[in-house]
């Protein structure tokens, strides 16, 4: 698959108004960031990407504060190459460490995740990913059954098995991550993850004790009612892929109408990641 990749210069005076950009370029098919000095890099999948809308898209901002874009076509055969040369370990506290597979481990983690990014979104550097991990390592996960949805590298669902969960489903539309997610349960000597290709047409009729969701405002409120006829009565959800304001009083709203109960949330640069109760 090839990707275009957006190279974005923004002149701001707030730190969110660039998090805007993102959000919107979010909702239209573009699935992985990458912050660079004097702006950010967005990539889309060459048949997704449609120039007239991505201009539409961006035109509320274009009053706001100054940018600009180029976009380069990124042939798949390069795509390894971009995401190596920008790749860099991280950290969840002194809890968890996510490197690649050219980084050298880091035994006094208590979970190590290697992830082989490819063109899979979910590396855990965007604030998402790293808040819903946030989340993971403060509840209990032992003996669970567990749903990621739109699960990219399979990163949250790898976390998830390292925390005690003993039945996984991961599901993500793209082939791509499909297959990133197997290859990488495979990295992390992991093989308890169940890899579907889809979306929530290929949700498992069962049940389920937490589920991960955190893919963007969207889709989250397109998907919520298959959410919650497999969440487990006190079962537990974790959404993520948003802004605090105004996504999250709207997702609690429609969250709301499926007796979802909203417990707690965390942010980061406007970003948020929240938890809910059935």
């Amino acid at each position: 698959m090839n990707y275009y990749e957006l190279l974005f210069t923004t002149i701001t005076t707030e730190d969110y108004q660039q998090d805007l950009l993102i959000a919107a370029l979010g909702e239209i098919g573009f699935d992985t960031f990458e912050e660079v000095d004097l702006g950010f890099k967005a990539y889309i999948p060459v048949d997704n990407f449609d120039q007239q809308v991505v201009d539409e898209a961006l035109e509320p901002y274009r009053e706001m504060f100054t940018f600009s874009y180029e976009v380069t076509l990124i042939p798949q055969k390069n795509w390894n190459e971009v995401w190596e040369s920008n790749f860099e370990p991280i950290q969840i506290g002194d809890q968890v460490f996510v490197r690649a597979t050219f980084h050298q481990p880091q035994p006094q983690f208590p979970y190590e995740i290697v992830i082989d990014p490819k063109m899979a979104f979910g590396t855990g550097h965007h604030q998402t990913t790293a808040m819903v991990m946030q989340l993971m390592l403060e509840n209990d996960f032992a003996g669970k059954k567990v749903l990621d949805m739109g699960c990219g590298t399979g990163i949250l669902a790898i976390l998830a098995a390292k925390l005690g969960a003993t039945d996984l489903t991961a599901i993500d539309y793209d082939p791509v991550c499909y297959e990133s997610t197997i290859e990488n349960s495979a990295l992390n000597n992991v093989d308890n993850i169940k890899a579907l290709c889809g979306s929530k047409e290929v949700i498992p009729a069962e049940q389920y004790d937490i589920i991960l969701a955190n893919i963007n405002r969207n889709i989250l409120l397109d998907q919520m009612d298959a959410y919650a006829r497999v969440l487990k009565p006190g079962g537990e959800i974790y959404f993520s892929g948003f802004y605090e304001s105004p996504d999250l009083d709207i997702i609690t709203d429609e969250a709301r109408k499926y007796n979802l109960k909203y417990i707690t949330h965390k942010k980061d640069k406007d970003w948020v990641a929240a938890k809910f109760v059935l």
